[in-house]
């Protein structure tokens, strides 16, 4: 027992010895793991601040200037250089007000650290930690000059490092007065200005800062954060706000009062600015969406102060025509209705996206709105194409020929007043080609209704349509709802229809190149969004609302091209919006205007602007070059079917060319059954002609199946003459009366009253008319004595339009050449009924008896005349504007706009 009890202790003993070593061991490991770390760390700070760049005191006082260039790669515009608008300030000339501003803003301890602040540094690596890095900076002035400087403004740690040791050399070099000095003059401040002398010209008209008021010194310290943002001109009420916080930095940095604040803040910030704002630099449109573009893609990048080269898609010939027709001038064609009056347009290339020009507004002066580019406006019937019939083909492989019942408003729960159609008429059942083209309405809601809501959003979003908390209404497939958009947004979802379904987000930036050579590629990449058959049948249709449709006026005579218009309304039910938007295999063009005083939507003046502005610029882009027409892929065929048909039906042999139309189907979906609608009608039976002698006429008679809706044309034939129509009637019998001698032949056929090109084969039989003896003796004593007719009337039957024309005749045996308004027919009858007069027509009308035999064989009678006129219809009232349909909102709208 005692050796037992000896083991087990000696074996304890033992197992702690050697748990000793272990944990010395870890706590050695971790030790040696921190200082190997903490030198690691070291070595690596080290080596970034020996590798930061040298403080060049050229590249503080010069500015740091992006060079933009167009799609040839040539310079078209530099930013932030010595020769855009920026003026210099010395410390002297800046007032109290404006260096306590900046300083309270940017940094309030600017004047007490030595280039950064430890206290601001501890509160941005705690958000860093909360929220991630570069989600909170601590830069100081001194740094922030330091990173428009000299380094890139990417969020990485090197570069967080090397701009703190750069700004403790600054501070070593350079006074805190040359430092602010530096910094206010190298700022962008928004509508074309650097500096803030500058940007106090550009806002306020003032030369001098010595006069600058507290609310002015609080908006220029304010702009820096978001210069487009803040644009005084464009967005007075963020400028408030962003005002009224760095009044309130102010008063808790104890540089002004609360009561000072206050009496600022009652300021009217527009009541500010100088009476209009300057002029707009060149391609001002275009280059504040490659700022956009810029600011979006790489984050932090400012190509106002950054030094960037960007290589953009700008057609400078494009750009300069487009900016032609939105400024007044003698040379624009377009003549505008008024000073309110807006218009922007967004002209890209179908293939590539890549976005060519860009109209911003009339007359566009800098830092206006950019309503190409920004907010956006109810798309109207344009949106028809994007929710409606391009979801239907993509999801339903819906025809071109598919029919839809426009009969009657359209009624749904929820809506207080149904969906009309703008000319307040119903066309029954139509096509939906004609129903696109035409911009019915009703049509569009039943097929947006029919492909559901939730595939047309999904069809919609892939097109780069938004909507307001992800909901759709259904009215937004007429443009009459929620959904909002502007021309770059409407120009990148038609060019996906002209691109065989490819969508390419559009672009004004193929590439940037940052000053230490660094490259970055800007393209979007391309995403199939839709069947190559629905931006095929899509297309197809819209080139019917350019050539027969809503979209006629947009036209360009001679280019295949495809387009499609839309309006919207106010409550008043005045047209607010008016759009056209519309593509060629080479370019695509989107167009909005509408009218705007003091920010408050007016009623437009003329919605044919659109549709001119869209032709004249298609027009000019397209001129010199070849412009394809779009091809048909091989997953849609091209078939005849019989018109209203439905389902859909192929022709027969028998159906009349009018009746036969050409539709698109979804291969494997077109129609396979043959019509029987027009079968070939039976001809007439036991077809008789019997001469009365006594009467002197030939009775006709015939038998068929009264059952049909057929009328039955009668003809006939004199010796060797040609066959003449004598009448056409219901009846199965026919009179001819006051026949000559002579062999006949008469002629019946059947003809439909549905369609007059479906009828039968002709039926046939003669009748001999003989000469008596005292004829056969008038006509050799009076051979050559062919006498006029007489009695001749002409009068107009209005319930048949028909003109009723008779004579009398007392001669030998003739025939009756007949001429109306020049064309001539040789009839047996003394009389002959012209169908079909037109209203407002005068119809001359001359008849000349042609002898028939013996000696009188030819010869011709005295002619005699007689004319009628037909009276004018009185004229309808007619819309003026029938292109586009009135739009309801449903039960969810709450914006004051519906399609029209």
């Amino acid at each position: 027992m005692a050796d037992n009890g000896q083991t087990r202790s000696a074996r304890r003993k033992q197992k702690k010895a050697k748990k000793k070593p272990v944990a010395k061991k870890i706590l050695l490991t971790i030790c040696i793991a921190i200082i190997a770390v903490g030198i690691g760390v070291g070595i690596l700070l080290t080596y970034w601040i020996a590798t930061a760049p040298e403080i060049d005191s050229s590249k503080l006082t010069d500015p740091f200037a992006s060079v933009l260039l167009d799609k040839d790669a040539q310079e078209f515009a530099k930013l932030g250089s010595a020769e855009s608008n920026r003026e210099r300030v010395t410390f002297e000339e800046l007032p109290d007000v404006l260096i306590d501003a900046v300083t309270a803003t940017e940094d309030a301890r600017f004047f007490d650290h030595a280039g950064i602040d430890l206290r601001r540094i501890g509160g941005a690596v705690i958000a860093n930690i909360t929220n991630g890095f570069g989600s909170q900076g601590a830069s100081t002035i001194t740094q922030q000059v330091v990173e428009k400087s000299f380094l890139s403004p990417e969020k990485k740690i090197k570069l967080k490092v090397q701009e703190a040791w750069l700004a403790l050399q600054l501070e070593r070099q350079y006074s805190k007065e040359e430092i602010l000095e530096i910094y206010l003059n190298k700022i962008f401040y928004g509508a074309n200005a650097y500096g803030v002398k500058q940007a106090a010209s550009t806002f306020f008209g003032k030369s001098d800062l010595q006069d600058l008021t507290l609310p002015e010194a609080a908006i220029l310290a304010g702009l820096p954060q978001r210069p487009t943002a803040y644009n005084p001109f464009e967005n007075p009420e963020l400028t408030k706000d962003r005002m009224d916080t760095v009044l309130t930095l102010m008063v808790r940095h104890e540089k002004i009062t609360e009561e000072e604040a206050n009496e600022a803040r009652e300021v009217d910030i527009t009541s500010l600015l100088r009476e209009s704002p300057p002029k707009s630099r060149p391609y001002d449109a275009f280059i504040q969406q490659v700022e956009k573009e810029v600011t979006e893609k790489l984050d932090g990048a400012d190509i106002n102060t950054d030094g960037l080269t960007i290589y953009t898609t700008l057609d400078t010939n494009a750009q300069e025509y487009v900016e032609s027709l939105l400024n007044d001038s003698e040379e624009n064609p377009i003549n505008y209705p008024n000073d309110q009056f807006q218009a922007a347009m967004v002209v890209s290339d179908t293939k590539t996206g890549a976005v060519q020009a860009i109209g911003g507004r009339r007359n566009q002066a800098a830092g206006e709105y950019n309503y190409a580019i920004r907010g956006g406006n109810q798309p109207g019937s344009a949106a028809k194409p994007i929710l409606a019939f391009g979801p239907a083909i993509e999801y339903n492989k819906m025809s071109t020929y598919h029919q839809i019942n426009d009969d009657k408003p359209y009624e749904a729960p929820g809506l207080e007043t149904p969906i009309r159609n703008v000319t307040r008429t119903y066309a029954g059942w139509v096509t939906a080609r004609h129903a696109l083209a035409q911009s019915i309405n009703v049509a569009a809601i039943k097929v947006f209704e029919d492909v559901g809501r939730e595939n047309a959003k999904e069809f919609a979003k892939n097109l780069g349509m938004e909507f307001p908390d992800d909901k759709i209404n259904l009215t937004d497939a007429i443009g009459g709802s929620t959904l909002n958009v502007n021309p770059l947004q409407m120009a990148g979802a038609y060019q996906a229809f002209g691109n065989e379904g490819v969508y390419i987000e559009p672009y004004t930036v193929t590439k940037v190149v940052f000053p230490d050579g660094r490259e970055v590629d800007l393209t979007p990449e391309p995403e199939v969004v839709m069947s190559d058959y629905t931006a095929y049948m899509v297309t197809d249709m819209l080139k019917s609302a350019v050539t027969q449709g809503s979209g006629t006026r947009a036209n360009v005579s001679g280019l295949p091209m495809a387009g499609k218009t839309g309006t919207s309304t106010l409550d008043s039910g005045e047209a607010a919006d008016s759009w056209f938007a519309g593509y060629s295999t080479n370019y695509t063009i989107a167009v909005w205007t509408g009218e705007l005083e003091d920010n408050t939507r007016l009623p437009i003046s003329d919605t044919n602007i659109s549709k001119d502005l869209f032709r004249y610029t298609m027009t000019n882009i397209s001129e010199g070059i070849e412009t394809q027409d779009f091809t048909k892929p091989s997953s849609v065929v091209e078939v005849q079917v019989e018109k209203g048909s439905n389902p859909p039906s192929l022709p027969s042999n028998h159906t009349p060319s009018s009746q036969i139309v050409t539709e698109l189907f979804v291969k494997g979906t077109e129609p396979t059954s043959v019509s029987e609608k027009f079968d070939e009608l039976d001809p007439v039976s036991s077809l008789q002609a019997n001469y009365n002698e006594e009467e002197n006429s030939i009775q006709l008679s015939w038998e068929y199946n009264t059952d049909e809706d057929v009328s039955f044309e009668v003809s006939s034939q004199l010796n060797d003459g040609e066959m003449h129509l004598l009448s056409t009637t219901d009846e199965l019998s026919l009179d001819v009366s006051e026949v000559e001698p002579g062999e006949y032949q008469f002629q019946v056929i059947v003809v439909s009253n549905e369609d007059n090109e479906n009828r039968s084969e002709p039926a046939t039989t003669n009748a001999t008319v003989a000469e008596t003896e005292e004829e056969e003796d008038e006509n050799e004593e009076e051979g050559g004595n062919i006498p006029p007719v007489e009695g001749l009337t002409a009068n107009f039957i209005e319930e048949t339009s028909i003109i009723d024309v008779t004579w009398n005749y007392n001669g030998p045996p003739a025939s009756y050449e007949v001429t109306v308004n020049g064309q001539s027919q040789t009839v047996q009858s003394l009389g002959i009924e012209i169908s079909g007069a037109s209203p407002g027509q005068v119809y001359s009308i001359i008849v000349t008896p042609v002898g028939q035999n013996g000696a009188n064989s030819g010869v011709r009678g005295e002619s005699m005349n007689v004319e009628v006129e037909i009276p004018a219809e009185e004229e309808q009232p007619v819309s003026e504007d029938t292109e586009e349909e009135e739009e309801v909102p449903d039960e969810n709208v709450e914006e004051n706009e519906v399609e029209e």
